[in-house]
């Protein structure tokens, strides 16, 4: 059945619907091929490279309108390294987790892995939900997800408490979902999401509390200089990092910035995944054998659909049939074990071709 042929008209224009990495525009890569020879294999340490990570750091700045004092961090190693560098520098003692699937339950259990900090406090929510965090006397700082990226859950960013730190995952919703920067003192993500490049690096806007903490922390407790908040911070504040960065993914990170900056910025990247979305639970609200995962329309995010299946449609079968017309990556995260698709609604997807993914997902499902 991986055999079947789709009708040419069910073909999207690009089959790229991975949930990260994600679809790179060819644009990007048409623009990082016309740099020749004068910007890959180059010093990272030269304004060559240091004016690319220049053009994110202030990209990003001007996107989410960071207020004064807010500075943009960049490190090396993907977002998961950040959890790694928060029981360092910046969770001081305790901290508070809202674990709604498998990427917010990690950075909880490094936090409870930490000899030197207190147990964090969990609070968990069956996946497909997300649970709500407390003011508690003890913590000084607050985990959250923007979007759960395994489940498709998306979270509103409200502080917990009107003391502590807000550290926020967003992976999988910065640049694409709108966000107060007045919630949040530390927001990381990964550019191989929303802003269409590869993995391997990480972003982190913080707040002047959240620097302040770093610089604290830095003062009288150890880190492992490669996730050493407060050298990222003194490299940043060069237009560097501390190790050789990925430069082709800094550079389609420069570029899918300033992509979304001359479109209207996150306002209008969100409009786009509202129609996206619109299109893909609408289809599987209106279908006999499909169904959205996350019950709560309002807890739907606008950037990762989750849709179950009937058991009588092979989701396995689904994709394999998808895969071999050049139709990628919608497989359902594997801890979930579900009968499901996970479909990429990114900015960078075009509304169109999901609307032709559904109309073939339709198509391979009653030959099944």
């Amino acid at each position: 059945m991986s055999n079947m042929n789709l009708p040419p008209d069910l073909i999207p224009a690009d089959g790229r619907f991975g949930s990260g990495p994600s679809k790179v525009r060819v644009e990007a890569l048409a623009a990082l091929a016309e740099t020749g020879n004068r910007y890959l294999g180059t010093s990272h340490r030269r304004d060559g490279v240091r004016s690319v990570v220049r053009r994110v750091r202030g990209g990003l700045a001007e996107l989410f309108s960071l207020p004064d004092g807010y500075e943009v961090l960049l490190g090396n190693g993907g977002a998961s390294a950040v959890w790694d560098a928060a029981v360092f520098r910046l969770i001081e003692r305790r901290s508070a987790h809202a674990v709604c699937g498998e990427f917010s339950g990690r950075f909880a259990a490094i936090s409870a892995s930490a000899p030197h900090l207190e147990d964090p406090i969990v609070v968990e929510s069956p996946p497909g939900t997300y649970p709500d965090l407390y003011p508690h006397p003890d913590v000084d700082l607050y985990a959250l997800t923007h979007c759960e990226t395994s489940t498709g859950v998306m979270m509103p960013i409200i502080r917990p408490a009107s003391s502590g730190l807000v550290a926020v995952d967003a992976t999988s919703a910065a640049g694409a979902l709108s966000v107060d920067c007045a919630e949040f003192d530390a927001y990381y993500f990964s550019p191989q999401k929303v802003f269409g490049a590869e993995g391997g690096l990480w972003a982190m806007l913080c707040s002047p509390a959240a620097l302040e903490r770093i610089d604290s922390l830095a003062a009288t407790r150890w880190a492992p200089p490669s996730i050493d908040l407060a050298v990222s911070l003194q490299n940043s504040r060069k237009d560097q990092t501390l190790n050789t960065p990925a430069l082709a993914t800094l550079f389609l990170f420069a570029d899918q910035v300033e992509w979304l900056l001359g479109r209207g910025g996150i306002e209008w990247a969100q409009q786009r995944c509202r129609i996206s979305s619109e299109t893909v639970y609408g289809w599987a609200e209106a279908s006999d054998y499909a169904k959205p995962y996350v019950d709560d329309a309002a807890k739907r995010s606008l950037t990762v659909a989750t849709i179950d299946l009937d058991d009588l449609v092979d989701a396995g079968a689904v994709t394999a049939a998808l895969r071999s017309n050049g139709i990628v990556d919608l497989e359902a995260y594997r801890k979930l074990e579900r009968n499901q698709v996970r479909i990429a609604m990114f900015p960078n997807v075009e509304p169109s071709d999901l609307e032709r993914l559904t109309k073939a997902i339709d198509w391979i499902a009653a030959r099944l």
